[in-house]
């Protein structure tokens, strides 16, 4: 398969998210067939249908050449390497990779749905992947700007370091 560009949403609200995040971006330059290509800024932002701490979120570009369903399962594998645990939806995690986008692909499985059926819908997706990109279209939803009036009452902060 020929390399495509990728987006990944990375999300932490417990322990040091910031380490975390930090090494979940090593692991995913690690991966194979996978050049990491840029990570957005960090932002902090509030839960979203859920409790808990606020969260640490940015967005990664990879150049990889595995499929979207390869990449998934390397993803659920670095959030288990750290500690992820599923006790209910939306439960506070140690770390949470999402596919957002694989190059221009639809896919609507059971198992994995791109793009992301949520990401027209969160700040804390939308600002981080216009840093990376601020004229990338959303397959199925238009550009990514034009998406950001819907989310302008959700709580996101950009973290200078």
């Amino acid at each position: 398969m020929a390399a495509v560009r990728a987006y990944i949403g990375l999300g932490a609200n417990l322990g040091d998210a910031r380490a975390t995040l930090d090494a979940a971006c090593e692991a995913l330059a690690g991966l194979p067939l996978t050049t990491f290509a840029a990570r957005s800024p960090l932002y902090r932002s509030a839960p979203v249908d859920a409790t808990g701490p606020d969260y640490l979120n940015a967005v990664v570009a990879l150049d990889t050449g595995l499929t979207p369903g390869a990449l998934l399962n390397e993803l659920q594998r670095i959030e288990n390497e750290h500690g992820r645990e599923r006790p209910h939806h939306n439960a506070p995690r140690t770390l949470d990779l999402d596919l957002l986008l694989h190059g221009s692909a639809c896919i609507d499985e059971p198992s994995l749905v791109v793009p992301h059926p949520r990401l027209h819908e969160r700040a804390f997706v939308l600002r981080p992947l216009l840093d990376l990109d601020a004229d990338i279209v959303l397959p199925r939803h238009g550009a990514a700007s034009a998406c950001l009036a819907g989310v302008a009452g959700q709580r996101i902060e950009r973290i200078v370091s």
